[in-house]
């Protein structure tokens, strides 16, 4: 699968660190972008949205993007994209 998962966030940030632990559970590759340790990565971030805000947590699957989603919203998508996970125990 050449589906990315991509994730931008802040290390300080208690949501971001749920979806990295959400993605850790059920063993999937993600990539993590701090959009404070790193101006280019905000500036990705922005350019996702029209206000141009640092909207995170943001998750992107494909051409998908998702703000700060809930973990069965988050399952819907990676279901669509047909991402192979283990089962997610909450």
């Amino acid at each position: 699968m050449n589906t990315i998962i991509k994730l931008y966030g802040a290390e300080r940030c208690h949501k971001t660190q749920h979806y990295k632990m959400f993605f850790d559970g059920l063993s999937l590759d993600f990539e993590f972008f701090d959009v404070e340790q790193n101006v280019d990565y905000a500036e990705e971030l922005r350019n996702l949205y029209n206000n141009r805000k640092l909207n995170f947590p943001t998750i992107t699957i494909d051409t998908k993007t998702l703000r700060n989603p809930s973990d069965k919203d988050l399952l819907k998508w990676l279901d669509k994209y047909e991402f192979k996970y283990k089962t997610y125990i909450h």
